[in-house]
């Protein structure tokens, strides 16, 4: 069995939807991310979630890279578009942009102290206005009713997930009307309704 070591609210529930589309049993342990154990630190030197124990005891980090390997072993859970075809293209391309654009706004933005002590508030704005950019560019690039097309994928689950953090959904409602359609249409999905409730309420 997978295990999870995720903190409720987080980016590990990212890696928790993955494994529930994929049908795939794995068991959960709550850790705090801002003061990692030596537990953590013992799987993953950055301290970070989703940190995933495979069942051979492999460890996986880096939510994309757990995405990527988990649509290679189970395929028919098609998290991503099947490989060759230029939804595949289009889904490693946005979903790199996700983690490698979109998610770092947050790790310098939302503990500011960390990275530069007292001048953090500037980082703060920047980061935040740098984030709606962003997300502007995403919601043009959206074609609906999925981010892809007519088949769902991963990136809607990262969309759905995402929108939860600053700014929040108000101001995607107001300013991504496609984005915003996107994660309300995930909101009730029976196999992910379980999982909102429990990191998001």
């Amino acid at each position: 069995m997978w295990h999870v070591m995720g903190s409720k609210g987080c980016g590990s529930v990212l890696a928790e939807a993955a494994l529930t589309l994929a049908n795939v049993p794995f068991d959960r342990e709550e850790v705090d991310y801002e003061h990692p154990s030596a537990a953590l630190l013992a799987k993953n030197p950055l301290g970070q979630v989703p940190t995933l124990v495979a069942p051979d005891g492999g460890v996986m980090t880096e939510s994309a890279a757990i995405v990527l390997h988990l649509d290679e072993l189970y395929p028919e859970a098609t998290l991503l578009p099947p490989k060759g075809t230029a939804e595949r293209r289009d889904a490693l391309r946005w979903l790199v942009f996700f983690v490698a654009a979109v998610y770092p706004t947050w790790t310098y933005g939302d503990d500011t102290a960390k990275w530069v002590g007292d001048a953090g508030g500037r980082l703060r704005e920047s980061t935040e206005a740098h984030r709606k950019k962003l997300w502007g560019q995403i919601e043009s690039a959206a074609k609906g009713p999925w981010f892809l097309g007519q088949t769902r994928s991963m990136l809607d689950v990262y969309i759905c997930t995402m929108t939860r953090w600053r700014p929040q959904r108000p101001w995607f409602q107001a300013n991504t009307p496609k984005l915003f359609a996107i994660a309300r249409a995930l909101d009730d999905d029976p196999a992910l309704a379980p999982l909102w409730k429990a990191n998001f309420d």
